[in-house]
């Protein structure tokens, strides 16, 4: 008596209420049959919904996890760049969502192929670019204010994009520069871990001068200037015997390397006045000329090879 209610109550379930809501989820859109068919339904829908709030869900665990320890502005940078990581990973999901659904997927992607192709080729620089700009932000490579060379241009970065980032010029230019750069050529950051750098202005005397007194006069000019630090102390190296000078260099160090430009021309305005008082010649390059001369050119042996060879006058 308890087995047949039992089978009497499965088999209304199994007919009545499953078979009711089966037959709801298979309403919708029915075209061709076999492989071919395409089946859009309620059920079909439903699950795609399911799938996006489970994948919502998923990656904004994910983008917590990665941005917890993050800055402010790089915390904005990542949620622009993971928009367009959501983006693949939805389009990723609709495709196995509809595969897993029993619709086949393949056509639809054979007939895509071509056009993805055409599209990876075309945007292949971007999606360097963008790669380009994750890793900046990923491994702090780059920050806003590092002073960067780039392709013999010097820079203070302003503005990290996610394609490109912004620095401005030592003459107020702005160079707009794509984030693959960072990975693919060399970069030289002057700020990377200290804003201190080390500076050079070099300097030629005459031969013959007071070795001395040159190194005494840099050392003095250069410990008069503002921006220069007094630690790490300014030191002069003499470099080499040129080929018609003695070529000195002095070293300082500055925390601003991107003005330093200036600093450096008022530090040869002022080596040049000083070695003007001192009388410490700066010379220009100088060359000797030798002229080696056997004896007079004489036209008479001219005429006698002349005649020997016939080509005189007959």
């Amino acid at each position: 008596m308890v087995q047949e209610q039992t089978e009497k109550i499965k088999e209304i379930i199994e007919d009545d209420i499953w078979g009711n809501i089966k037959e709801f989820l298979d309403l919708g859109f029915h075209y061709g049959e076999g492989e071919k068919s395409i089946h859009i339904t309620i059920g079909l829908l439903l699950l795609l919904t399911a799938a996006f709030i489970i994948t919502s869900f998923f990656l904004k665990w994910i983008r917590k996890f990665f941005t917890r320890k993050m800055e402010t502005d790089d915390k904005l940078k990542f949620v622009s760049i993971f928009k367009f990581i959501k983006y693949v990973v939805y389009i990723v999901v609709i495709l196995f969502t509809m595969s897993a659904a029993g619709i086949n997927i393949t056509i639809l992607i054979t007939a895509s192929a071509a056009l993805f192709v055409g599209l990876g080729l075309a945007l292949q620089e971007l999606f360097q670019d963008i790669i380009g700009g994750i890793f900046i932000i990923l491994d702090k490579s780059l920050r806003v204010g590092d002073v960067v060379e780039v392709d013999s241009r010097v820079g203070k970065v302003f503005e990290i994009k996610l394609r490109t980032t912004r620095a401005i010029t030592r003459d107020d230019k702005i160079i707009i520069i794509p984030n693959h750069k960072f990975i693919s050529d060399i970069v030289y950051n002057y700020t990377q871990n200290h804003k201190t750098t080390r500076e050079t202005v070099m300097v030629g005397v005459s031969y013959g001068s007071n070795v001395e007194l040159v190194t005494k006069i840099l050392e003095d000019v250069v410990s008069d200037q503002r921006a220069v630090l007094k630690s790490p102390k300014p030191f002069v190296m003499f470099e080499d015997f040129g080929d018609s000078a003695l070529l000195f260099s002095i070293n300082f160090f500055v925390n601003d390397s991107f003005t330093v430009q200036r600093v450096k021309s008022e530090i040869r305005y002022k080596i040049d006045a000083e070695f003007r008082n001192n009388k410490v010649t700066i010379p220009f390059p100088q060359r000797d000329v030798h002229i080696f001369q056997q004896g007079p050119f004489q036209h008479s042996n001219v005429k006698n090879s002349e005649k020997e060879w016939g080509l005189g006058d007959d």
